[in-house]
């Protein structure tokens, strides 16, 4: 894959009102997102000449919004996971088919999520995910069932995908409930300093491990939180850094995987699609983990960040619970300091947008209350589990 990062940055972000079942429409949540963007890169609507999105709001209502005659050229990079728009945006600017591209993702509580079905088939980033069966296979599973059987009528919910993954992990390494709790309370703790966030209140190990249960080992503290929302930001040219009015971001590296293994088909289970995305990322750059400042990684169940921590070379295969143990080596003035705005656990769910959003932030110096004491040069942003994985190298 060509080095196309170094051509473009990221110029604007913008966010909107973070709210539970609002009432607000999406479309409305969007354009303030879009908008507060647009201006933050120091351009008017008529600038925009590309839109990509994840969805649900269309690209072809936003142009319309913006009064312009923006195309979206339909950026199609295969691998990129939850983070693709973001990616397909990148490969545009550099391939000069757009100068400012124009990317969000809007959420509203329990909708917000992809079809089920696409022009190819089921879509393996839908909630529930869909894997075909294979001809012929009846794997078991205990005590999740016959997936034989189970997956022939209905596919399993998120939770319970990453349910297994993480007792296999408990297995293998001995992970504990009380190491996913401290990465629950740090991401409490944190949210406590960001007025955006859902759930502020301190959490407490108690609080954490009382919490009801969902999918075991999961309580409802492993999960994200459903909100209202959307978060936008600008991919342009890197000559427009000199006209930001904001600290550009440069884009050192990306990764990403789509698909490989699917959901337990992995000869290396209970690794996931992060494990790919991660090397592809690390092989674009001559940066290493130890560089890096300030890490913003998926947890839409706590497991899924102990996954990114470990593919990302931050710590061994089944070393996470020990490296977030006590909350200290995390915490904003730890050695890695990680999911500073809260993280999807107490924040609120955004689909990986909003740690994209913070991980620029921490970059640009401007992430108020929460700042990592020590300016920060390098962070990641990485998004996704199971099949899909997509991760950004970002430098001040």
């Amino acid at each position: 894959m060509e080095k196309f990062e170094k051509d473009a940055i990221i110029s604007g972000l913008g966010i909107s009102r973070i709210g539970r079942r609002s009432g607000i429409p999406a479309m409305e949540l969007t354009m303030e997102a879009v908008n507060a963007a647009i201006a933050d890169a120091g351009l008017t609507a008529a600038d925009i000449d590309g839109v990509s999105t994840l969805g649900d709001v269309p690209a072809a209502d936003v142009i319309a919004a913006l009064g312009n005659r923006a195309a979206d050229p339909g950026f199609a990079y295969p691998t990129g996971g939850l983070l693709t728009p973001v990616i397909s945006a990148l490969m545009a600017v550099s391939q000069r088919r757009a100068h400012h591209v124009l990317v969000y993702r809007t959420v509203q509580m329990l909708g917000g999520t992809m079809t089920q079905k696409g022009p190819s088939g089921p879509n393996p980033m839908a909630n529930p995910p869909v894997e075909p069966r294979v001809p012929g296979t009846r794997r078991h599973i205990p005590p999740f069932g016959d997936l034989g059987d189970l997956m022939a009528a209905h596919a399993y919910s998120a939770a319970n995908w990453l349910a297994m993954h993480c007792r296999r992990h408990m297995e293998l390494y001995g992970t504990t409930k009380e190491q996913l709790g401290w990465l629950a309370i740090n991401s409490r703790r944190n949210a406590a300093r960001n007025p955006l966030a859902t759930y502020r209140d301190p959490m407490t190990m108690d609080d954490y491990l009382a919490a009801r249960p969902v999918s075991t080992p999961f309580g409802l503290f492993d999960c994200d939180v459903p909100i209202d929302g959307s978060i936008a930001l600008v991919i342009s040219r890197a000559d427009h850094a000199a006209d930001c009015p904001a600290p550009p971001v440069r884009v050192a590296a990306v990764g990403g995987s789509y698909g490989s293994g699917g959901w337990f088909h992995r000869d290396d289970y209970p690794k996931m699609a992060s494990t790919d995305a991660a090397a592809e990322m690390w092989a674009r750059t001559e940066l290493r983990p130890s560089d890096v400042d300030v890490a913003e990684l998926y947890d839409g169940f706590t497991f899924l960040t102990f996954a990114w921590l470990e593919a990302l070379g931050f710590c061994g295969d089944g070393e996470a619970g020990p490296f977030v143990e006590g909350a200290t080596r995390i915490a904003l003035d730890g050695d890695l300091p990680l999911n500073t705005y809260g993280g999807q656990l107490s924040a609120g769910r955004m689909h990986g947008y909003w740690l994209l959003h913070e991980a620029c932030l921490q970059l640009r110096g401007q992430a108020g209350d929460r700042q990592v004491p020590r300016q920060p040069e390098v962070a990641v942003a990485a998004a996704g589990g199971g099949p899909i994985a997509g991760c950004l190298l970002l430098t001040r």
